[in-house]
């Protein structure tokens, strides 16, 4: 008789191949994600699967919003633009952080859970879950401050 999966399954089934697929960036481009290794990345279709440049701007963030892809057609396969806040144009270092966390919906669209965007980023950066969640609570907490508009 066959076992039929549940939502729970296949979430955690997502959850452990998005690890997988980041520790594979990190043994590829790491140990270090910096800004060179990110565009890199994002050329990689092993590891990006559509088309996905990096456009610093507000536009299609809402506020408080750190990074977000925009669909650049009705197909995935037309890719994607990452908007991310201007903000961070100043400190390309810590770029990479804010996108790896972003590109889980890139690759595995809206079934994509926040927790598997943590697991994916922390995994692709080589930190630990929590010091990547730490991270990106310190950057996104920067953009109080900040209008969206």
């Amino acid at each position: 008789m066959a076992t039929q999966l549940t939502a729970a399954d296949a979430r955690q089934s997502l959850n452990s191949h998005v690890a997988t697929r980041g520790a594979e960036i990190n043994a590829k481009y790491g140990p270090h994600i910096g800004w060179k290794e990110l565009l890199q990345i994002l050329e990689d279709r092993a590891c990006v699967r559509y088309p996905c440049p990096i456009v610093f701007d507000t536009a299609g963030l809402e506020p408080g919003e750190f990074a977000h892809p925009a669909p650049k057609g009705e197909r995935p396969e037309d890719g994607f633009t990452m908007y991310v806040h201007p903000v961070f144009m100043t400190d390309l270092t810590r770029v990479p952080l804010l996108v790896l966390y972003q590109l889980v919906l890139v690759n595995y669209g809206e079934f994509a859970s926040s927790d598997d965007a943590e697991t994916f980023g922390a995994a692709a950066a080589g930190l630990s879950r929590e010091d990547y969640y730490a991270q990106l609570c310190e950057m996104a907490d920067e953009l109080a401050g900040c209008s969206a508009a």
